[in-house]
């Protein structure tokens, strides 16, 4: 039992260790990650706003926005067809919002100028360079998976376990609870190198363009 105990006490200190600075906010006795509550409702305003805005008045021809979103919602629901089958109807709100919160969210890394915002401690960034963000969306995931199985199998869903021998029991348990760990740090891992990248190149043009222009100038 001490080793148990000291085991869950190690896990406990770890999960306060920090990287750099981050900004927080006090709600109802809670410390909150206010950097990305702040992101992740920008991006939320965008889509809400977005499609509010073009499908608020339907034509019957449809105008740009209106296309627009129609060609989403299309493939949106191929996707989940492809994927499900022919019972995809009820999960199209989920795969699509779990779809474009993802989408928007990673663009929103290269394409909004979040560093121009200047905090208190910390700095903006994308939703999904946050660890906190990615583990969120792939327990929602993982919670929906085991969902589907038990509403459509029953109990039954769980003599999947055992298949196609009972000897694989402990792997298809590991193989299952370690899903949402891989995809959190998948996604978290590319979006962070890819803003680490976009920063590094953006820290080179002071000092590429003016030796640039100073090669090719003819009156030198």
């Amino acid at each position: 039992m001490n080793g148990i105990s000291n085991a869950l006490n190690g896990l406990y200190d770890i999960s306060g260790v920090e990287v750099g600075q981050h900004f927080y906010w006090q709600i109802a006795g809670f410390q909150v990650h206010a950097q990305v509550l702040i992101t992740s409702w920008v991006v939320i305003a965008i889509l809400l706003g977005s499609a509010v805005i073009a499908v608020r008045n339907p034509q019957t021809i449809p105008t740009a926005g209106q296309n627009f979103f129609e060609y989403v919602l299309e493939f949106i629901r191929d996707v989940s067809k492809t994927q499900i089958g022919e019972e995809y109807g009820p999960w199209v709100p989920f795969i699509g919002t779990m779809f474009l919160f993802i989408f928007v969210s990673n663009w929103s890394g290269a394409l909004l100028p979040w560093k121009i915002i200047q905090l208190p401690h910390g700095e903006l960034a994308a939703p999904t360079n946050d660890i906190n963000t990615t583990v969120a969306l792939a327990l929602l995931t993982s919670v929906a998976y085991f969902y589907a199985g038990l509403s459509k199998k029953g109990l039954g869903y769980f003599s999947k376990y055992i298949q196609p021998t009972p000897i694989l029991l402990p792997i298809n348990i590991l193989e299952d609870f370690t899903k949402p760990l891989s995809l959190s740090f998948r996604l978290f891992g590319n979006i962070l190198a890819d803003e680490l990248v976009v920063v590094v190149l953006v820290s080179l043009v002071p000092s590429v363009v003016p030796n640039f222009f100073s090669i090719n100038d003819p009156y030198q």
